[in-house]
């Protein structure tokens, strides 16, 4: 018969054994997973100066708000997929999917929203550019 000490060595021996081969299986993924997050914020920081300075050559000092508006749009596409890429590489590839999907949807559902405020802006942005209307006609 098994007495109460006895099975909870066995437990306790069973639950780190169990542990040891789960941590032997995760450390690569996390190994990788900590490489690519490094590559990735390097690659973000690279990809955003030349934006800056592409968008520099663009838009006059006067219209910088437009130029740092565009550079966290990339910014906040860049870090999400990176962190899309990283659920995947630590096996949580469902969870990225939902994620993305759900993101779209989102994404959507602003866009529908916003439509036609966007289409007043580009009016707008017509209007100004017409030659036969300046800033402050009645």
């Amino acid at each position: 018969m098994q007495t109460s000490a006895d099975f909870l060595v066995r437990l306790v021996t069973e639950t780190i054994t169990e542990l040891r081969e789960a941590l032997r299986e995760a450390i690569p993924r996390l190994v990788v997973a900590i490489i690519f997050v490094s590559v990735a914020y390097v690659a973000i920081k690279v990809v955003l100066a030349i934006l800056r300075r592409f968008l520099r050559g663009i838009y006059p000092a006067e219209q910088d708000l437009i130029a740092q508006l565009w550079v966290a749009i990339v910014s906040v596409f860049c870090w999400f997929g990176a962190a899309l890429v990283l659920l995947n590489i630590l096996g949580l590839g469902a969870i990225a999917a939902s994620l993305g999907t759900a993101t779209g949807f989102l994404a959507l559902g602003v866009s529908y929203a916003l439509s036609e405020m966007i289409e007043d802006a580009v009016a707008g942005v017509y209007l100004l550019r017409d030659p036969d209307f300046n800033p402050g006609d009645r």
